[in-house]
């Protein structure tokens, strides 16, 4: 492989955290409680879906940038892809 084509590979993996996948398990909720995954790193942007406690998710990065100034994850679980609190995230 071109030297050049390394260099510029590994550049691109450190200088972007969103190409870094980490591994999330839902934890923190009281039992029958289910986690939402909303639109935007927000509390009241809508839901794209739910996530019951234990669930894995795939991690893209979390920001405390956001409204309300708490962290906030990017994630997916299955098709869905969006934000989730990352104090209801344990690493996996």
């Amino acid at each position: 492989m071109d030297r050049r084509v390394v260099i510029l590979v590994a550049a691109l993996s450190w200088a972007s955290p969103t190409l870094a996948q980490d591994a999330f398990r839902v934890d923190g909720l009281a039992p029958g409680d289910t986690f939402s995954i909303r639109e935007t790193p927000d509390a009241e942007a809508p839901a794209l879906g739910r996530a019951p406690l234990g669930a894995r998710l795939r991690g893209f990065g979390c920001t405390a940038d956001t409204p309300s100034g708490l962290t906030w994850c990017r994630v997916k679980a299955g098709p869905i892809l969006g934000w989730a609190r990352r104090r209801y995230l344990a690493p996996d």
